[in-house]
């Protein structure tokens, strides 16, 4: 498509764009919902084309034709994106100004655009935080889809401010820590689920936070002034957990000297959260079936029937959905635990929180420890980053917390973090299998994928061609955000 070619026949509407009300006096943005976009690109029919063809996509466009014109604006009004051109009639380049944009502002999408485009300009582009990189002549198009993209992450990191606010006005801290698309959507499930009642199961592996999420749940519910009740089903004995779920009275067995409340009494009216959910035995299955069918209980040995008045939220680090075609767990009970499943992912899925995770850490365990706030060097981060971290968030908790105690200076250098955390040094170690765990993921959703497509989403069909039931199947498609 030639330069010509993107000016599209239509009127573009009048932008009007706020002043510096949107913006806090050290030039950081408030979190707000409405999505500026500002173009930088020295051909007028370029600029021009490109505000009538994206006019629709955003709440209000600006027009610069150099890195100087576009810093002024930038400084001034709360743009969420900006398209960039490489070449631009100034000593400051396109990736220069990138550069700077991001210094200013992080939370900025910026599009690199490029009739000049070549593999280094692309790669150099996305390490200094491109949003995307789109070669010349345009596909506006392609510019569209971008730009939507863009939107819906601005949309998800205003949510999730809004969230944060929410805990932060209940008096409670969420731990939720991350800026990355999957963490982003997670925060944005748990704001839309945790308004109502609905039963959830949050799946992930060990370490991921899924107390922290069920605690958010919580905190962001009409119960948060009610009791949050956690237990570990994994960690208790079968001859203790129907009386640590359901209590018993005195007498009721050997050792019953006094009438004791489960966890259920003890969360009434509040939130009950059964972790290792997967864990249980048959036995307690079918009680604890029976409890969310009828919404009613007995303790042990008792006679008094007592209401179930609590918003149940289960956990497990296991497929569930397997367990179930194992004969493991009861297939009525997982759909009743399994209204609204939330996945979390591990930690090598979303590297790009681990800086922020790093920083948030430190503060704590340097007041924990009274120890003057440390930093860590540029290599020591990146060895950090490219760690693989079977433990998840937990282990990156504890490997900081370590280093706190451990490195005098008030820099953390590379030759601090211990060498079996350097990606270099991590071959046969168990931590391989995470990266061949990834490698199975990736298979198994892009075959799910290629199925749906050659069995036109028809869901029977699909599972008949992977070799799996439609529940396994099901079970998948909502792991791998495939609905």
């Amino acid at each position: 498509m030639s330069k010509q070619g993107l000016i599209e026949q239509q009127t573009s509407p009048e932008f009007k764009v706020e002043e510096t009300s949107y913006l806090h006096a050290d030039n950081t943005m408030v979190n707000d919902a409405r999505f500026g976009i500002l173009i930088v690109d020295d051909e007028p029919n370029i600029r021009s084309g490109l505000e009538k063809g994206l006019a629709k996509e955003a709440d209000f466009i600006a027009l610069a034709g150099d890195a100087d014109s576009a810093l002024q604006q930038f400084k001034k009004n709360p743009f969420q994106l900006v398209i960039v051109d490489v070449r631009l009639p100034s000593a400051m380049n396109g990736l220069e100004l990138l550069e700077r944009l991001l210094q200013s502002r992080p939370q900025t999408s910026v599009i690199v655009i490029t009739a000049h485009g070549t593999v280094e300009t692309a790669v150099e582009a996305m390490r200094l935080g491109a949003f995307d990189f789109i070669s010349k002549p345009l596909d506006l198009d392609l510019i569209r889809q971008q730009v939507r993209k863009a939107r819906e992450h601005h949309l998800l990191q205003h949510e999730v401010h809004e969230l944060r606010s929410r805990l932060a006005d209940a008096g409670e801290v969420s731990g939720i820590i991350g800026n990355s698309s999957s963490m982003l959507s997670v925060l944005r499930e748990v704001r839309q689920v945790a308004r109502t009642d609905a039963t959830v199961m949050i799946c992930g592996e060990s370490g991921t936070g899924k107390e922290l999420v069920a605690r958010a749940l919580h905190d962001l519910s009409d119960r948060s002034d009610k009791a949050f009740v956690a237990v570990n089903l994994g960690a208790l004995p079968e001859t203790l957990l129907e009386s640590e779920l359901f209590g018993h009275e005195k007498g009721a067995f050997t050792g019953a000297s006094r009438q004791k409340p489960g966890c259920f009494e003890r969360a009434a009216g509040g939130s009950l959260f059964l972790d290792e959910i997967t864990e249980i035995p048959a036995k307690c299955q079918v009680d604890l079936l029976r409890v969310l069918e009828t919404q009613y209980y007995t303790r042990i040995g008792g006679e008094e029937v007592l209401e179930c008045d609590v918003r149940l939220i289960s956990a497990t680090n296991k497929l569930a959905a397997e367990e179930v075609e194992e004969g493991a767990f009861r297939e009525d009970l997982y759909y009743r635990l399994n209204v609204v499943p939330i996945h979390l992912p591990p930690l090598r899925q979303r590297r790009e929180d681990i800086p922020v995770l790093v920083e948030h850490f430190l503060s704590r365990f340097c007041k924990k420890h009274a120890r003057p706030l440390k930093t860590l060097s540029a290599d020591a981060l990146q060895r950090l980053v490219g760690a693989r971290w079977p433990g998840n968030v937990r282990q990156l908790r504890n490997m900081v917390e370590r280093l706190v105690v451990t490195v005098h200076s008030d820099t953390i250098h590379a030759d601090d973090v211990p060498a079996d955390f350097d990606p270099a040094n991590n071959q046969a170690s168990p931590a391989d299998l995470c990266s061949l765990a990834d490698a199975v993921v990736e298979a198994e959703k892009t075959a799910i994928q290629a199925a749906l497509a050659a069995c036109g989403y028809h869901r029977e069909n699909t599972a008949k061609a992977l070799g799996v039931s439609v529940r396994t199947l099901h079970y998948k498609m909502h792991r791998y955000g495939l609905y």
